[in-house]
């Protein structure tokens, strides 16, 4: 049977975690504002971008496209998956949902499939699930550090297709709900061919003016090329650190219910014991008084 000092030490516990609950869910809140100014920021952009590419494209159409592509020297098909994770935990099924739906995703592609994970949670995930992350990036929990990251994704990804080792390479994060929650989202990043192209040509220009390219079409193709492939991946991250952090908050906020639901049951239980405690030496009071009143 439980004593009041072993339920007094549970009470201590529960409001200690639950300090640290509140402390983590106010540091979840705070850092969904910064990530989520990013990812409206580079949404803007990101169209700006890709008006600019819709322009060369349209104003001299040709199949000659300027990215470098290298003749494919692998007989199977070669897929990469860029996966962005977590670092940390207490984020509920956020890597779980992301990693299912790559995985359902790749499956329907053909050829063998390799990844490249942001976030150790993420690598320790797939593993679980029976693949082999050859690339493991580390997150930046700020947003100063997500363009480093983004840069050496990029280069390595770049060289990988030029060189002809990968057939194509896809995206895949977690991005926030209009409402509450988030949803796994993906998009193909690399190669720049036909069928790529012919998403910026479907863009509609906003104005009636038709737009023209200063200096060197070439060049400044090239230079919004750079540009988007920066921006797409910048803005996965971004989306996904703000959806992590939207899932710890998720997470917390479960915690703090739970934790409260507990101490007050704690606390019954205290006062019932204390209760019980004092009707029994209550009752060894009368039962003496009434064995004293006896014997007189």
């Amino acid at each position: 049977m439980e004593t009041l000092a072993h339920i007094q030490q549970k009470l201590a516990g529960a409001e200690d975690l639950k300090s640290v609950v509140r402390t983590m869910k106010a540091m979840a809140a705070a850092n969904i504002g910064q990530y989520e100014l990013a990812v409206r920021a580079l949404g803007k952009y990101h169209r700006t971008i890709a008006l600019g590419i819709h322009a060369c494209f349209s104003e001299k159409p040709t199949s000659v496209f300027p990215h470098k592509r290298a003749g494919r020297t692998r007989k199977a098909p070669l897929h990469c998956a860029v996966v962005f994770g977590s670092d940390q935990g207490l984020v509920g099924q956020f890597n779980d949902t992301l990693a299912d739906f790559a995985a359902a995703y790749l499956a329907d592609l053909p050829g063998d499939k390799e990844f490249w994970v942001v976030g150790e949670r993420m690598r320790l995930r797939l593993l679980d699930m029976g693949f082999h992350p050859t690339k493991n990036f580390p997150l930046q929990g700020v947003v100063e550090g997500i363009t480093p990251l983004v840069s050496q994704i990029l280069i390595n990804s770049e060289e990988e297709v030029q060189s002809g080792r990968f057939n194509g390479v896809y995206v895949f994060n977690n991005q926030p709900k209009t409402g509450v929650g988030y949803t796994s989202v993906v998009e193909r990043l690399l190669p720049l061919d036909e069928q790529w192209k012919q998403r910026f040509l479907a863009l509609e220009w906003p104005t009636t003016l038709l737009p023209q390219v200063a200096g060197s079409r070439t060049g400044t193709l090239l230079a919004l090329l750079h540009e988007y492939l920066f921006a797409s991946l910048f803005k996965a991250c971004a989306a996904s650190l703000a959806s992590e952090n939207a899932s710890r908050l998720t997470a917390m906020q479960r915690a703090e219910k739970n934790i409260e639901e507990l101490l007050d049951h704690l606390n019954h239980q205290f006062h019932q014991l204390r209760q019980g405690l004092i009707d029994e030496e209550l009752f060894d009071v009368i039962s003496g008084f009434e064995a004293l009143k006896k014997r007189r």
